[in-house]
């Protein structure tokens, strides 16, 4: 396993991190169709990630209702200083009005029931899922400084953010002199690459980590998918689904997915492998989160990190799944040699 900064914390990351979505939900209406393991299941899967070198692990208090974060807690049990862990806030989590959100009142709620249902006195990287448009982002930072004070987190980071709403959050974080985000995590694969137009510059210029959720399109880019919808797995989450949770041009994802069954037979492995790997090969990218299922799932995804693409692959990939340029960044780009004196080109 290789490892990778987080952000600018000098805390180091497996570059595959364990998605436990799929943990609990065996009776619930919508996360049971995105795993449903009960406790042995999920035993097997932290501990064999933990043994493959994984040392990042990330949840969210919304998943299986809560059960998610229940699972992880007791699989990981003596072996919690092995795991940074990760989990998230602001989904519903109960019937009340203020049961959801970014207030200061419910990001102590729920942190505490985090801590509780998780088995830990602390998180190491708390992160808000999505942003608030109803709460003010002053008080959603101001209390979570509050929390890495308390030494209940420590480091923050956020989820599903515009650039812009990432690049305020730091800005009143500098002004107050407040924990800042340390982390992003984005969607990010070949077949939506949409990140690269303003996510990953802000990383770079920022020093934020990038974490990357359903790298495989829910399922998608494991190549059992064929036009006209049919799968050789009805065991694949998008099948058990019924509907495309991330949404593409399909058409050019099926363009996408030829490219990587191709490479993946020149590299003898699987396109979920490579699509993994393409990832790992990105500029920013820092972990990029697997969900599994079954144990030999998890045991491919990790052996991603093994995998050296080469610039045949990466170049083909990029003819094919690349996105438009979006403005203003073309004009940026046009404009840039401009600031470059004559002499200093190469």
């Amino acid at each position: 396993m290789k490892y990778r900064l987080l952000g600018r914390t000098g805390v180091w990351v497996s570059e595959i991190s364990l998605g436990a979505m799929t943990f609990g939900g065996k009776d619930h209406p919508v996360y049971r169709t995105h795993g449903a393991l009960g406790r042995e299941e999920v035993d097997r899967i932290v501990g064999t990630a933990l043994d493959a070198g994984i040392n990042f692990i990330d949840t969210a208090d919304v998943y299986a209702d809560g059960e998610s974060e229940e699972l992880l807690g007791r699989a990981i049990g003596r072996r919690r200083r092995d795991v940074l862990l990760a989990t998230k806030l602001l989904a519903p989590v109960g019937p009340g009005p203020n049961d959801q959100g970014l207030s200061r009142l419910h990001v102590m709620r729920a942190l505490d029931d985090s801590l509780r249902r998780l088995k830990t006195d602390y998180i190491d990287l708390y992160q808000l899922h999505n942003y608030d448009h109803v709460t003010p982002i002053e008080e959603t930072l101001s209390a979570l400084d509050d929390a890495v004070r308390q030494g209940k987190v420590r480091y923050i980071g956020c989820s599903n953010f515009a650039a812009w709403q990432i690049s305020k959050a730091l800005g009143v974080s500098a002004l107050h002199n407040q924990a800042k985000f340390a982390a992003n995590q984005t969607h990010y694969s070949l077949v939506s690459r949409d990140a690269e137009r303003d996510l990953v510059p802000l990383a770079e210029d920022a020093g934020l980590s990038l974490t990357v959720w359903q790298p495989l399109a829910g399922g998608f880019l494991t190549g059992k998918f064929d036009r006209g919808g049919a799968t050789t797995e009805q065991d694949s989450r998008r099948a058990r689904n019924g509907f495309d949770f991330v949404p593409f041009d399909e058409e050019k994802g099926f363009r996408v997915l030829d490219v990587l069954r191709a490479a993946a037979a020149r590299h003898e492995v699987s396109p979920a492998r490579v699509a993994i790997a393409w990832l790992l090969a990105q500029r920013a990218v820092t972990s990029v989160i697997v969900g599994a299922r079954k144990l030999e799932q998890l045991t491919d995804n990790i052996a991603a990190g093994d995998l050296t693409l080469t610039e045949q692959d990466l170049a083909e990939f990029d003819e094919v799944s690349r996105s438009p340029i979006a403005y203003p960044n073309w004009i940026q780009e046009w404009f840039a040699p401009t600031r470059i004196p004559a002499g200093n080109l190469a």
